[in-house]
């Protein structure tokens, strides 16, 4: 398996495995998509909480130039550790959600 493909199938376990833990409130359905053919992977909330709706990505990650990029992380611990353990290294794990000029302080590929 090649090193992009290796990074789908991690990303792709990862989404999915927090797919399975319901919001302790509220009538929130959960909606993974992967679009491998470009490389997009989501988790989304979408539903009610009492009169409050609910829509919105908890992850969003991209495969560009054979690097994950982190579009947005809302999961309580991050997921970037998550990815390092489960085999991606920290120079091809990009944190996009942190402005350019900040990523070369981080323990990520700036880009």
């Amino acid at each position: 398996m090649d090193q992009v493909s290796n990074y789908r199938q991690i990303i792709k376990a990862l989404i999915m495995r927090y797919a399975q833990i319901k919001p302790a409130k509220g009538d929130i359905e959960i909606e993974t998509i992967f679009d491998e053919a470009n490389d997009h992977y989501e988790m989304m909330y979408t539903g009610w909480d009492g009169h409050w709706r609910i829509h919105g990505p908890v992850l969003h990650l991209d495969i560009r130039n054979s690097k994950v990029w982190i579009q947005h992380d809302g999961i309580a611990g991050g997921i970037a550790e998550e990815l390092v353990e489960a085999g991606i290294p920290r120079h091809a794990i990009v944190l996009g959600f942190q402005p350019p000029k900040a990523r070369p302080y981080t323990e990520y590929a700036a880009a």
